[in-house]
């Protein structure tokens, strides 16, 4: 047997251990202070998430890169509060103690810069915020995915990043983190992954999109989607985020900006959370564009439910289509 199935087999075993696993018992404390570190202040329900997902997805990444023997494109797509970021900085911390490189790339790390952007909005003034298809510098993307899966092992790759503060709230590019190519790539963000659909779905859309000019815009965003399909197809795997309740996402927004303001930063009101995430649902509704995908296991690997208390619902895997 060679080498990259002994050590895959051994992978194996390590998730059927759960608990008992050695690195459960290794990497526990590590990502119980991680977790505190992030907010997340209940140790039982750390410990539980790390047995039932974070160990289990970490330890198959590192089995499938094993297989690959090339950078493992690892996409993660959850709309807001579904912990998406979480997700990949927990992966990351896992995955480095069993001794693998990772780099985290967001969507939003793509953004085109501020005056991109403006530029942007004189030809569509229906942009008025970055975030829908179109706000997003694509071939920057493909760019670093292909040097990330390039031959040379010492090659230094320029991770963008966005600063979200500049510009009064609107946005920058910011310094690039300089890394050496990684094992696994994570690549997360609100529609990573997602597709275009067939025009016939927009006859009777879902609110926010009521008036002609919200289908109008809904149709013009999954046109768009189109130019994201070579960056989608870089993706080796794919897990889904999904509320079970998407207008949840709605909910969460308004207790972070209700705990920013309690702690005297500045946040927005109910009202302006109402039309930011509005805008964001009539770019992309997630009862369109999300619930058909997360039944397509040709293009997703795993599909995370995720409760009202942000506790995990059930697990359903490619493998048999079923869950846990």
């Amino acid at each position: 047997m060679k080498h990259e199935e002994i050590y895959a087999k051994r992978l194996e075993g390590l998730i059927s251990d759960g608990v008992e696993s050695p690195v459960f018992q290794s990497i526990s404390s590590d990502v119980v202070a991680l977790c505190q570190s992030l907010g997340l202040k209940d140790d039982q329900r750390i410990l539980t998430d790390l047995e039932r997902l974070w160990l289990p997805v970490a330890l198959e990444l590192a089995i499938a890169r094993q297989k690959l023997d090339r950078t493992l494109i690892q996409g993660v797509l959850g709309s807001q509060g579904t912990g998406k970021s979480t997700l990949s900085i927990i992966l990351k911390l896992i995955l480095n103690a069993l001794g693998y490189s990772v780099a985290n790339l967001s969507l939003d790390d793509l953004y085109l810069t501020y005056a991109e952007r403006k530029k942007l909005q004189q030809q569509d003034p229906r942009l008025v915020w970055r975030g829908p298809p179109g706000t997003h510098d694509l071939n920057l993307g493909l760019q670093v995915i292909e040097q990330c899966l390039g031959s040379d092992s010492a090659a230094s790759i320029l991770i963008p990043r966005f600063d979200k503060s500049a510009f009064n709230g609107l946005g920058d590019r910011t310094n690039p983190e300089a890394i050496t190519k990684p094992d696994i790539l994570l690549f997360e963000g609100w529609f990573v992954g997602v597709q275009p659909i067939t025009e016939d779905c927009f006859e009777n859309c879902p609110e926010p999109i009521i008036t002609s000019e919200d289908r109008q815009f809904a149709l013009d965003n999954n046109r768009r989607l189109n130019a994201y399909l070579p960056l989608w197809s870089k993706l080796d795997r794919l897990i889904v985020l999904y509320p079970v309740d998407y207008r949840l996402s709605k909910q969460w927004r308004k207790e972070a900006e209700h705990k920013m303001i309690a702690a005297g930063k500045t946040g927005m009101s109910d009202l302006e959370i109402d039309r930011f995430v509005n805008y964001f649902w009539q770019a992309l509704h997630p009862e369109l564009f999300i619930k058909p995908l997360i039944s397509n296991f040709d293009l997703v690997d795993l599909v995370v439910e995720i409760k009202s208390d942000r506790s995990l619902g059930k697990i359903y895997r490619s493998l048999n289509s079923s869950h846990a």
